[in-house]
């Protein structure tokens, strides 16, 4: 296992980078945790793949240094790292059986017989492999055949870290709940350090402790499920993550209140008073399940046009416009829904302000 330690990296595909547009990762200085799950989240291009290279040591950042437990690995290939890669596409020797897949890694590094033997059957028992040990890996399925590519790191008692880049974008979707339950199992037995590439939010959110949203080759938030829906660091966390995402509306600040194309919206003292401050755009931002529908005047409410109801079964969601601006809220299945004027409510506790996509606080 391995605390992992990105010190000022930053990466660009151009011999000579002329600025920021130049480089597809732009300064980034954090630490993951020894143990830790976490998973990279963002859309295709914004730079997932390029900082799991570099610390897996497939590539050597343009800037900065990587570090496992304090020591400096940045020019270090991946074999000398103590790290095993799983790719989105199982890379397996298909003329072997099941159980040479596994101990291959082990023979590699001329560990003895009998141990190659414990530690495959180990590793065979945790994925749900026993079965299959002694067939070629040629006639499997697509997710036995991700499992044998992810006991093959297991089975290497020293791996320091374990880096998966998108592994179940080939897996059919009736089959990824369990592969990802899995992996969960996995981590909670053996604590290993966990890297996670994925574009789909509810692979990231299921599977990590810690969830690093990029776009455009920046880390924008670092958090835990939990944090990044309640308390979105950035508009783009807050767009990304969530389904509908959050709503984002332009306001001015006055008094203790946000006016948004006149209307004003109660906040509480103190998001008013950092909005006050603030220089930049200012955008109040709330999730829909937060903004509160009602089908008459209440108090703090404010008045909006129902322009779309989707009933999606366990929920609704309804589109609105307050002047040229739209918002979406989601309701309960059998809570009333008005047919063309309804009354917002805007929660302060919810209510969050931003000023150049970055949330005030």
């Amino acid at each position: 296992m391995a605390l992992i330690r990105l010190n000022e990296i930053a990466h660009s595909y151009l011999a000579k980078p002329q600025g920021p547009s130049d480089y597809a990762l732009k300064r980034i200085h954090n630490e993951w945790e020894d143990g830790g799950a976490y998973a990279l989240l963002g859309p295709s291009g914004c730079g997932k793949t390029t900082l799991l290279n570099i610390i897996s040591g497939l590539l050597t950042p343009s800037e900065g240094r990587v570090l496992y437990d304090g020591q400096d690995v940045t020019d270090l290939p991946p074999e000398k790292r103590n790290i095993a890669q799983v790719f989105q596409f199982p890379v397996l020797y298909d003329i072997m059986t099941v159980y040479d897949n596994l101990a291959f890694p082990l023979r590699n590094r001329r560990v003895a017989t009998n141990e190659i033997r414990q530690r495959v059957h180990d590793v065979a028992e945790l994925l749900d492999l026993t079965p299959f040990l002694k067939k070629k890996a040629a006639g499997l399925s697509a997710d036995a055949k991700q499992k044998i590519s992810l006991g093959r790191g297991l089975v290497r008692s020293d791996v320091a870290a374990i880096l998966f880049d998108e592994p179940l974008t080939v897996i059919d979707p009736h089959l990824k709940w369990q592969l990802r339950r899995k992996l969960k199992e996995i981590h909670e037995q053996l604590k290993l350090t966990l890297v996670y590439v994925t574009h789909d939010q509810v692979e990231a959110m299921t599977f990590a402790e810690k969830v690093v949203v990029m776009i455009e080759g920046e880390i924008v938030q670092i958090g835990t499920p939990q944090e990044l829906f309640e308390s979105p660091a950035h508009t783009f966390v807050g767009y990304f993550i969530g389904s509908p995402g959050m709503n984002f509306l332009p306001c001015t600040i006055e008094g203790r209140s946000a006016r948004v194309n006149g209307t004003a919206i109660r906040l509480d003292a103190a998001t008013a008073s950092l909005g006050k401050q603030a220089a930049g755009e200012i955008q109040l931002g709330i999730r829909p399940m937060y903004l509160q529908v009602h089908d008459h005047p209440v108090d703090d409410s404010v008045s909006a046009a129902v322009t779309l109801v989707e009933d999606q079964g366990s929920c609704k969601i309804i589109t609105l416009a307050m002047g040229n601006q739209v918002l979406r809220a989601r309701v309960p299945e059998d809570h009333p829904v008005p047919v063309e004027k309804a009354w917002l409510v805007f929660p302060p506790d919810w209510t969050k302000l931003y000023a150049d996509g970055r949330l005030l606080r």
